[in-house]
């Protein structure tokens, strides 16, 4: 058992070259961009390869991806987007599926009792899973094809001691701190859900090489890792009649993610750098959330996660913050606030219109106003109007959005994007 919470960034090793990198921040374009149409993309069956960047010193080698072979313009167009220049139209990830596979993959028969993607019950399963999670799938647009070793959605909690149940769909961390001060809030490199991770994430490598990337596992942070490990009624009563230990446990959590994510990061980085979750960077990617936010108001927010956002912003090259239901809109300002916060990502939840409707549009508005960009995760219109009443609503500003979208064919996707583009 061990711990590098007290060195600086980029002298943590534990025998896996965990390297803490800065903002990556430069990533020159050979063009202007000009490419819109999808239809017509050469499709070969062996991985390309290209250069960016001018002749000679400083020049970077970029891969194409059997199930992306345009990937080093895909990293361009990114880098440019995510570097503040305007491209024409928004980043967009679409996929459509493949009339036959790509790559041939034996199917394993799925093992007795199997509930969920997450499980860590078959290593060999999870394996074979992963082998064919890209090869239905045309990536299209600002698509990436990518697989990730997640064990459930805040696999921190798992690292640090709670058990996962598997339930259909889904793994649920089982609280392991009844009381505060059975808090262990330590890097356990023998924990067998952090080896698992580590296992199954040297085989997607080995796999995906040339073909995939693989995206950083769920970490997640915060009071909601702290929730999952102490309960949520637990931690309610905490912040009220404990708030210097919330404050601690905080503290020890960030440590203890940097010490996850630097390692994972050198694992999974590209050759230039980038990494992925949801979305390509050319740097250190991270997603940040706190669901736990809709229980609690904006005073609470700002003093208990403003501090904690903050940090991991700025130690990170780019950041998403998942923002997740109207019960958690109220922190927008905390959010906003955040300098080095890239990108906001709307979910309305259950029982509220799509993410696309008029209905948010103050709140994307409020957004871009603050220099932020948005992400929309899950566009669910069926036809082009609604991105094109959007276009009329926003203007240049929805060339600051990043939208996914999966459609039933590839000629779908080029009317898709040809509306997104006027």
């Amino acid at each position: 058992m061990s711990t590098c919470s007290s060195k600086p960034l980029g002298e943590c090793n534990n025998g896996l070259n965990a390297i803490a990198r800065g903002p990556v921040r430069a990533f020159p374009l050979t063009a202007p961009f000009t490419e819109l149409t999808i239809t017509g993309i050469p499709r070969t069956q062996a991985a390309s390869a290209s250069r960016i960047g001018d002749s000679g010193k400083g020049e970077i080698e970029m891969g194409g991806l059997l199930y992306r072979e345009d990937m080093d313009k895909v990293r361009a167009r990114l880098t440019a987007w995510w570097n503040g220049e305007d491209l024409g139209r928004p980043m967009i990830q679409l996929t459509a599926p493949r009339d036959a596979p790509l790559d041939r993959v034996e199917v394993m028969p799925e093992p007795p009792g199997w509930l969920t993607h997450y499980s860590t019950r078959d290593f060999a399963y999870r394996v074979n899973l992963s082998a064919r999670t890209c090869v239905n799938t045309h990536y299209l647009a600002e698509a990436v094809p990518f697989e990730c070793p997640d064990l459930a959605p805040n696999c921190l909690a798992l690292y640090l001691g709670c058990v996962g149940e598997e339930t259909e769909g889904t793994v649920w961390c089982r609280p392991c701190m009844a009381r505060p001060e059975d808090a262990r809030l330590v890097f356990d490199s023998a924990n067998s859900y952090w080896d698992f991770t580590l296992r199954l994430g040297r085989e997607q490598l080995r796999i995906g090489r040339n073909k995939f990337l693989i995206q950083i596992p769920d970490l997640i942070e915060g009071l909601d890792t702290l929730a999952a490990m102490r309960g949520t009624s637990e931690l309610l009563h905490d912040l009220i009649e404990r708030p210097e230990w919330v404050h601690s446990c905080l503290r020890q959590i960030t440590d203890r993610y940097f010490h996850y994510y630097d390692i994972l990061y050198d694992m999974f980085r590209d050759e230039v750098g980038g990494s992925i979750f949801w979305a390509w960077a050319p740097g250190r990617m991270v997603k940040l959330q706190c669901d736990f936010s809709a229980m609690i108001g904006p005073a609470m927010f700002g003093e208990f996660m403003g501090p904690v956002l903050a940090e991991m912003s700025e130690r990170t090259s780019y950041s998403v913050y998942h923002l997740d239901g109207p019960g958690a809109v109220s922190h927008l300002d905390t959010l906003l606030s955040l300098p080095k916060l890239d990108m906001i990502q709307w979910t309305p939840g259950a029982g509220v219109p799509p993410p696309e409707n008029p209905r948010w549009w103050p709140l994307y508005h409020r957004i871009l106003d603050n220099g932020k960009k948005v992400f929309i995760l899950d566009l669910e219109c069926r036809s082009s109007e609604p991105i094109k009443a959007m276009r009329r609503e926003f203007g240049p500003g929805l060339n600051r959005f990043l939208i996914r979208k999966s459609v039933g064919s590839v000629p779908e996707a080029d009317e898709l994007l040809r509306a997104i583009s006027s």
